[in-house]
């Protein structure tokens, strides 16, 4: 029961993410309140958490909506000590991003982060102490194939986490970013079917050899959060199974294409 009194707010609550790290939060002993804009899947999310969890509709882009979703943890659970922002769009065009697309990208992946941020922290000073934790990814820090705008809008919450990290520091507030690597999710469910599918294909890009579990990522929001983490803030934790530790030969499947010299038995 390491955060029994504690209070968090958790948005993109209807992700494999989001709703790993409210029950972890719940089972920690934190009274959460969830949003996303998935009534089905969100309501459903904290129900199963039973009486420490609310589910609040939320539509990150309107300010309104963040309002409602911190005033909700404020009067059914009388604070606030934590912000995790998870809500997040994978709207990617490349080359022929329409501005309104990059707008509405920004919007929910960035801008919404800080927006929540800032409505957060005058109750977080209430409290004496806070911390946040926002979801980046390592599509932050790695250039990668046919994608432009995801991985722009993660580099952006990177400078916002250590930013926000300085301006809050005098306030006892920790802002920090977590960065998953390939991780099993609806948006991956979508795309390969099945779990073992998408651990084969996962397995060439992380030295693990596999996709994370939703549950591996909370374990390190809640790590964060914690006061385990009580000198932690402005940095990122990457949860990548060994994504950036890697170069672009990745485990070897480059040296491997690399045809024998027939004089020599041996590839250069």
């Amino acid at each position: 029961m390491e955060f029994a009194d504690k209070v968090a707010v958790v948005t993109g609550a209807a992700s494999f993410i989001g709703s790993a790290i409210g029950s972890q939060l719940v089972a920690a002993g934190a009274r959460v309140v969830l949003g996303d804009l998935d009534d089905k899947i969100g309501g459903d999310v904290a129900s199963g958490l039973g009486a420490s969890a609310r589910f609040v509709r939320t539509d990150v882009t309107r300010d309104a909506d963040l309002d409602v979703l911190i005033d909700t943890a404020v009067a059914e659970f009388g604070g606030l000590d934590f912000v995790v922002s998870a809500a997040a769009v994978f709207v990617d065009a490349q080359m022929q991003t329409t501005r309104e697309q990059w707008h509405h990208a920004l919007d929910v992946n960035v801008i919404a982060a800080a927006m929540l941020i800032e409505k957060a922290v005058p109750h977080m000073v209430q409290r004496g102490s806070g911390a946040v934790v926002i979801i980046a990814s390592i599509s932050a820090k790695h250039s990668q194939p046919n994608r432009l705008v995801y991985p722009v809008t993660k580099s952006a919450l990177l400078g916002l986490a250590r930013n926000s990290a300085q301006l809050l520091a005098d306030q006892s507030i920790r802002v920090n970013t977590v960065s998953p690597g390939w991780t099993w999710s609806r948006n991956i469910e979508r795309r390969y079917g099945s779990r073992e599918r998408a651990d084969s294909v996962a397995a060439e890009f992380q030295a693990l050899g596999r996709l994370a579990h939703p549950e591996e990522i909370a374990d390190a929001v809640l790590y964060l959060l914690s006061d385990r983490a009580s000198f932690i803030t402005g940095t990122d934790l990457a949860v990548d199974g060994g994504y950036a530790a890697m170069g672009p030969e990745a485990l070897g499947q480059a040296f491997e294409k690399i045809p024998v010299i027939p004089s020599e038995g041996v590839r250069p």
